[in-house]
């Protein structure tokens, strides 16, 4: 499965931000510096899917905030639901 994310480094915390289109806005908590920030963002992909570490690569991007990513062993729809659960439950603010 190939997914295409916009990186933001150097956030508080790493998590997803977001869908612009058909890609995925994911805040790193890592710096852009020596790799960090793509190191953290692939071990942060296999433990949000299960998948071992060897099972996630960076396919392009490598310098760029517009990345794509390949995940082994795990199909779309599985992907899409890990995604959405990775920030938990839905909060209501009561505003209709």
């Amino acid at each position: 499965m190939r997914l295409t994310l916009k990186i933001r480094a150097g956030a508080k915390r790493t998590a997803f931000s977001g869908k612009l289109g058909n890609v995925w806005k994911v805040q790193v908590a890592a710096p852009p510096v020596d790799g960090k920030a793509n190191e953290a963002l692939l071990k942060f992909l296999a433990m949000l899917t299960g998948r071992p570490l060897g099972a996630v690569r960076l396919v392009s991007g490598f310098t760029s905030p517009l990345k794509t990513v390949e995940i082994d062993g795990i199909d779309a729809q599985s992907l899409n639901r890990a995604i959405l659960e990775s920030n938990g439950p839905e909060t209501h603010t009561g505003i209709a």
